[in-house]
């Protein structure tokens, strides 16, 4: 069972059922349906990203692969990319043109394309506003282009309370890795302390949440999520240590997103 549970965690399921999990907040939001082959869309195409960053970025660590357990990891990872494909095939050409720009923002994360740097997720500090964009495009713009809705005021709020969601989420992860990050990296722990680090994560908690005022039309769904959202998260940040249990980060902060979905979903149908 915990081999099968690693599993789940190292192929990237987990992370991927966080992404669908915020797709459908924005579906409960703004009142649109999350149409099947655009949620498994996104399912399959988030695996096939994150397993890419992790374990592909050089094609030839990516093609030749060693130890059995990163083998049925890649395998993986190509019967999910000829789902994504297939189920990419009824997307609308609209959608298809914010999947290439968020594609192409997860190209420059991932390969080297400046001189004195791997890659952008290299460059510090800028990696995680890279991965915050490219969450809140898929799981803010992604699902309303593809239901043909006007991008509105509320959106554009949501977008960025989005990434705000995803660089507070970031916290405990750069805090854990302090002991592998390299030096150059710059990471918020390393150019400010755990304890700022932690303090800053609480401010941007705080930001989230009272951008919910700022717009036109909020519901007490959606006020009382992001309230129960926010103390959740500000918890589990306040509780992040730099020498955290194994699944602290990889599995319990990485749910937040399912856990608020999960409420939203229980929230609309139960009441």
């Amino acid at each position: 069972m915990k081999r099968l549970f690693d599993f789940y965690l190292d192929a990237s399921i987990h992370v991927s059922l966080a992404v669908v999990s915020l797709s459908m907040v924005t579906a409960l939001f703004f009142d649109i349906p999350l149409k099947g082959h655009l949620g498994y869309f996104i399912f399959f195409g988030t695996i096939v990203n994150y397993n890419f960053i992790k374990y592909g970025v050089e094609a030839k660590k990516y093609l030749l692969v060693g130890s059995r357990y990163h083998k049925n990891i890649q395998f993986f990872s190509f019967v999910c990319f000829f789902l994504t494909c297939y189920h990419g095939w009824f997307l609308g050409m609209a959608s298809w043109g914010v999947i290439l720009i968020l594609t192409g923002l997860t190209g420059l994360y991932a390969l080297p394309v400046l001189p004195n740097a791997r890659n952008l997720r290299s460059l510090g500090g800028l990696k995680v506003f890279m991965v915050a964009m490219v969450w809140a495009g898929i799981t803010v713009v992604l699902p309303l282009v593809e239901m043909q809705k006007v991008l509105v005021w509320d959106v554009w709020v949501e977008v960025v309370q989005r990434i705000l969601l995803v660089l507070a989420l970031l916290i405990p992860f750069e805090i854990r890795d302090l002991a592998y990050d390299a030096p150059d990296l710059n990471t918020i722990p390393q150019r400010f302390g755990v304890f700022r680090a932690k303090i800053f994560g609480i401010f941007i908690v705080i930001l989230f949440l009272g951008l919910t005022y700022a717009k036109d039309f909020v519901t007490d769904l959606e006020l009382i999520s992001k309230g129960m959202l926010s103390l959740v998260l500000g918890g589990l940040i306040l509780a992040t240590k730099r020498n955290q249990s194994k699944y602290y980060s990889s599995f319990w902060v990485e749910a937040v997103p399912m856990l608020w979905g999960g409420l939203i979903w229980a929230m609309v149908y139960w009441f």
